[in-house]
C-alpha cells in the first residue's frame, strides 16, 4: 500500500496539464501575432513596449527579433514547412534588413555589443531548424550578409566561460554548415570548457562558481542536444552524443521532481523572467528519447510549467510577455534585462519543433512525481534536499550548497541563490533591503545596529537521505564564517551576491533534517567576533506572499496566504528572546505583501538551538506538538517527534 500522506490538503491539487499540440500551437501563434505591431518597418527589430533595457533600445530590438524568431522556427520546423502565418516571409524580411549595414534598423553587431553574441545563437539555431524553408530561399547576397554578421564569433576570446560557450559553438556550427568561417580550435576549447562544468549526478555549474539554477536545464543540457543535430557539428558530436544523452537522462530524473503539481518551477536563480523556459529540458529529453523518464511524464512536466504561467497572466491583455513572473513585476529583472528579454521563455516551447506524429505528442500524459506520492531526495551537486508532498503539490528545497560563489567568498548573499530554502509555493524576498540584510530563510547574527549577516562562501557538509528506523529523512549541513556587509554603491546586477566591505561576525554551523513539509533546523554559533560582537541570533522561515496575507503575530509565529499557503516557525530547542512576523511590501513577484515568521535567540557559542519550519498549502493539523532532544555521547543523537507523531533518531554529525 502507498504510504500515508504526511499532511492533508483541503482538496487535492487541481491538475494543470492536459494541453493538446493544437493548444500549444495556438498559444505560440497568438504570441507571435502579438509582437508584430512592434516590428520596425523592415521587420529587423521588434522593440516591445516598456522602459529601455539596461543595454539600450538597439539591443532591445535585436532581442525581440531573435527570440521570437526562435519560436517561429519551432512552428515552421514542426509543421515541416507548412506556414499559414507567413512566418518565414516575415522573418526573412527582417534578416535581410538586419544584416544590411545601410538599413536604418540594422542589427547591433557582435563586435559592437556582447549581447549580440547571445542573440546570434538564437538566429543561428532558428536558421538551422528552418533551413529548407527559409535559409535556402534567401537571396545569395542576404546569405552572404548573414555569414558576415555571424563571422566575428570565430576566434573571439571574450565569450565568458559560462553557458555563453554554447553561443559560440552554435554560431560556428551554422557557419560551417553554410561554407562560412569557423575554428576547430574554438570548438574544442568550448567543448572542453563545457565539460568542466560537470558535477555529480549529471548536474552542471554555470561556470566555476556554485551557480546552480535553471540555466543547468534550459542552457547546459538543451544546447548540447540541439547543437549535436546541426550539420555543422559533424566530426565533433558523434563521439559525445551517447554521453550527453546519458547526462540529460540522469538530470531529468531530478528535474521532474522539482516541478510543483500546479506547474510552478522553483522560484530560484537569476533570469526568472524567462519563466517557462524551465520547460525546455523536458522537451530535450523527448527529442533525445531518454530511457528513464517516460514521454508522458516529460510532456506533462513541460505542459504544466507553461500552463502555470499562461493561466496566471504572464501574457498581458495584449498577449505580450512582460518583465515579471506571473504578471508584470520589473524588480525581477537583472541588469541585462530589457522588454524583449522575457521571450527566451520560448525555449520552453521547443516541443513544437517535434511534428504531430512524434511519440511525445501521441503519449498519454502521466503524473509528475509530486502527483504520485511524497518523497525526499538529495541532489548533491547543488547541495539540495528536495521534499515533495502529494497532498498539496508543493516542492521544497533546503539549500546547503548553492550560493553563486566559491568557498571562502566574502560577497553578500544573493536572495536568488544563498537562502536556506526555495519552493514552488514561495519566492525569496527580492527588494533592495533583502540584498543587504537577509530576512527570509536565513540564519543570521545581528549586530547592535540591526544589520544581519551573510553566509556565502560556506563549507558544504553531507547531503543525503537516510532510513531513520523506517522513516525517510533528508540530512544536510553547512558551516563557515558569516559576515556583515557594507555594500558598494554600484552593483553589477547579474544575480550574484553584492560586493562591498565586509566585517566578520563569527562562525555558524547549521544542520537540517527534512521530512515532508517540515524541516528541523539546528543552529550553533561556534565563535563570534571579539571586536564587534553580535547581539542576537535570528532564524527566519518561509516567506508567504499574496494579495491578502495574515501578518498577525501568533505563537508560534505563523503566516498564511489567501490561497492557503502557510508558513510556521516553532522553537524546539533553546529559549527564544523574541519572535514574530515581519511584513515586506513589494518584495516578491507573487504578491504585494510578503510575511516571514522569525525567532531570536541569545548568542551562546557552543550551544545548539533548533526550530521547526513548516511550509504547506491547504488544511493542516498537528496531532502532537513537535519536540527535539539531543542525546550527547561519543555521537550526539537528535531525537525528533514530528508533528504527525512519528519519531526519528538521527546522528547529529
Amino acid at each position: 500500500m502507498p504510504p500515508e500522506p504526511l499532511l492533508r490538503a483541503a482538496a487535492p491539487p487541481t491538475p494543470v496539464a492536459g494541453w493538446t499540440r493544437e493548444d500549444w500551437a495556438g498559444t505560440a501563434d497568438a504570441m507571435l501575432r502579438a509582437v508584430r505591431p512592434f516590428a520596425s518597418p523592415g521587420h529587423a527589430r521588434i522593440t516591445l513596449p516598456g522602459p529601455a533595457g539596461g543595454y539600450g533600445t538597439d539591443v532591445d530590438g535585436l532581442e525581440g527579433f531573435a527570440r521570437t524568431f526562435l519560436l517561429a522556427a519551432f512552428r515552421i520546423a514542426g509543421e515541416r514547412g507548412a506556414d499559414q502565418g507567413n512566418l518565414a516571409e516575415f522573418y526573412a524580411e527582417g534578416i535581410a534588413a538586419g544584416t544590411d549595414p545601410s538599413s536604418p534598423d540594422r542589427w547591433v553587431r557582435l563586435d559592437e555589443h556582447p549581447q549580440a553574441k547571445v542573440e546570434a545563437a538564437s538566429l543561428a539555431l532558428a536558421l538551422d531548424l528552418t533551413r529548407p524553408w527559409l535559409w535556402d530561399r534567401l537571396d545569395p547576397a542576404v546569405q552572404e550578409r548573414v555569414v558576415a554578421y555571424l563571422a566575428p564569433a570565430v576566434g573571439d576570446p571574450t565569450y565568458p566561460r559560462i553557458n555563453w560557450v554554447w553561443f559560440r559553438l552554435v554560431v560556428q556550427a551554422f557557419l560551417r554548415s553554410v561554407g562560412g568561417p569557423w575554428s576547430p580550435e574554438d570548438v574544442a576549447e568550448d567543448l572542453a570548457t563545457h565539460d568542466g562544468f560537470l558535477r555529480e549526478d549529471a548536474w552542471m555549474a554555470d561556470g566555476h562558481e556554485r551557480a546552480f539554477d535553471h540555466y543547468v536545464g534550459w542552457a547546459l543540457h538543451v544546447y548540447p542536444l540541439l547543437w549535436s543535430r546541426m550539420p555543422g557539428a559533424a566530426g565533433f558530436a558523434e563521439a559525445r552524443r551517447e554521453r550527453d544523452t546519458a547526462l540529460l537522462d540522469r538530470f531529468l530524473i531530478d528535474a521532474v521532481s522539482l516541478v510543483g503539481a500546479d506547474g510552478s518551477p522553483l522560484v530560484q536563480g537569476r533570469s526568472l523572467t524567462y519563466r517557462f523556459a524551465a520547460a525546455a529540458p523536458f522537451w530535450a529529453g523527448a527529442l533525445a528519447e531518454v530511457p528513464s523518464t517516460p514521454p508522458g511524464v516529460l510532456r506533462r512536466a513541460a505542459t504544466s510549467v507553461v500552463r502555470h504561467f499562461v493561466d496566471r497572466g504572464a501574457l498581458d491583455e495584449h498577449g505580450l510577455l512582460s518583465l515579471g513572473w506571473h504578471g508584470r513585476w520589473p524588480r525581477i529583472a537583472q541588469a541585462y534585462s530589457g522588454p524583449g528579454s522575457p521571450y527566451w521563455a520560448v525555449k520552453g516551447m521547443l516541443g513544437l519543433a517535434l511534428p504531430a506524429d512524434h511519440p511525445v505528442w501521441l503519449a498519454e500524459e502521466l503524473p509528475l512525481p509530486v502527483e504520485r506520492g511524497d518523497y525526499v531526495r538529495a541532489i548533491k551537486a547543488p547541495g539540495w534536499l528536495v521534499s515533495g508532498t502529494v497532498a498539496d503539490g508543493v516542492v521544497r528545497v533546503v539549500n546547503h550548497g548553492t550560493d553563486h560563489a566559491v568557498p571562502g567568498d566574502t560577497r553578500g548573499d544573493s536572495p536568488l541563490y544563498a537562502r536556506f530554502g526555495y519552493s514552488t509555493a514561495t519566492s525569496p524576498l527580492l527588494d533592495r533591503d533583502s540584498w543587504t540584510d537577509p530576512h527570509d530563510q536565513a540564519v543570521v547574527l545581528v549586530d547592535a545596529e540591526g544589520r544581519t549577516s551573510h553566509r556565502s562562501g560556506m563549507a558544504v557538509g553531507a547531503i543525503e537521505v537516510i532510513d531513520a528506523h523506517g522513516l525517510v529523512v533528508g540530512v544536510g549541513s553547512s558551516s563557515g564564517v558569516v559576515r556583515w556587509l557594507e555594500p558598494d554603491q554600484a552593483q553589477q546586477g547579474h544575480g550574484s551576491g553584492w560586493s562591498g566591505r565586509h566585517h566578520d561576525a563569527g562562525t555558524v554551523t547549521v544542520r537540517s533534517f527534512v521530512r515532508g513539509p517540515w524541516e528541523v533546523r539546528l543552529v550553533r554559533v561556534d565563535a563570534v567576533a571579539e571586536d564587534r560582537p553580535p547581539v542576537a541570533l535570528r532564524l527566519s522561515g518561509w516567506a508567504v506572499t499574496g494579495g491578502a496575507v495574515d501578518t498577525r503575530s501568533t505563537e508560534p509565529p505563523c503566516v498564511q496566504g489567501a490561497d492557503g499557503t502557510r508558513s510556521t516557525l516553532t522553537v524546539l530547542l533553546g529559549q527564544a528572546t523574541d519572535s514574530g512576523v515581519s511584513a515586506h511590501e513589494d518584495a516578491s513577484p507573487l504578491g504585494p505583501v510578503a510575511a516571514v515568521p522569525w525567532a531570536q535567540f541569545p548568542v551562546v557559542p557552543g550551544e545548539w538551538f533548533a526550530v521547526l519550519l513548516d511550509l504547506a498549502r491547504g488544511a493542516g493539523s498537528r496531532p502532537v506538538e513537535p519536540e527535539v532532544r539531543l542525546d550527547p555521547g561519543p555521537t550526539t543523537w537528535v531525537t525528533t517527534r514530528w508533528p504527525d507523531g512519528a519519531r526519528t533518531r538521527v546522528a547529529l554529525s
